[in-house]
């Protein structure tokens, strides 16, 4: 079974980190047995009546469980994992549901909602009916953004990695069979140019972020020249 849990505003703007690390550091709580499969990192709606740290951005851990019977177990290491992390002055969120929970499909809608309109928290609970939600501070404005991540990740289709096979472990340049190796899936963004070779070399500029598209793990990336490829996006300051 899969499992995705979704963190949002933990921290504040003097932060030295975001919701992101946190989220990366919950695979040291995961109970023997489970395997933390990624940490995708979702963006929302960028939009003045909508308070946020840097970039209005959310993640979802994604964890792959033997059975059903660990859900109650991590909905509890994740709320304990936020009420230890997260920070003053921050509005946390946890949201945490299933790839079997039946009404899973209206919260990838309302995930995608976030992404193009302002939401209400009262939207988030309508849309988060039967499943794990729950506000731990401040405004609890967080629940929004934690439903959102969770709908989005299960979707399949949006979202990077900023977890995903140990992506930060990878140099400057790596080959293309190398990535394949790790399950991150290079593909051209070129009109005519030919699929990336396993002997291909890629240039990451250090910020390796392969997208979630088709429920895997993607690098998109342009030809510089024969047998080499760069990818696609670089690293952004927060503002």
């Amino acid at each position: 079974m899969r499992i995705y849990i979704g963190f949002d505003d933990t921290d504040n703007k003097n932060a030295n980190r975001g919701t992101g690390k946190l989220a990366r550091w919950f695979e040291k709580e995961l109970p023997e047995g489970c395997r933390m499969w990624g940490v995708v990192r979702q963006q929302l709606l960028l939009h003045d009546d909508i308070p946020y740290t840097s970039h209005n951005s959310s993640a979802c851990v994604v964890v792959d469980v033997p059975d059903g019977d660990m859900l109650g177990e991590l909905i509890e290491r994740a709320v304990a994992h936020v009420e230890r992390h997260s920070l003053v002055g921050s509005d946390p969120g946890v949201c945490v549901a299933s790839n079997g929970d039946r009404d899973l499909s209206v919260l990838v809608d309302f995930g995608r909602l976030c992404t193009r309109k302002v939401v209400l928290q009262k939207d988030a609970l309508r849309a988060t009916s039967g499943v794990h939600l729950s506000g731990h501070g401040g405004t609890n404005d967080g629940i929004i953004g934690a439903a959102a991540a969770v709908g989005l990740t299960a979707s399949g289709w949006s979202g990077r990695f900023i977890e995903f096979g140990g992506l930060r472990d990878f140099p400057e340049q790596v080959t293309v069979g190398e990535l394949e190796h790790a399950r991150i899936l290079v593909t051209s963004l070129e009109r005519d140019a030919k699929q990336p070779a396993p002997e291909d070399l890629v240039s990451t500029h250090n910020w390796l972020r392969p997208r979630l598209w088709g429920n895997r793990a993607v690098l998109p990336a342009h030809k510089t020249s024969e047998g080499f490829w760069k990818s696609l996006g670089k690293k952004q300051k927060k503002g």
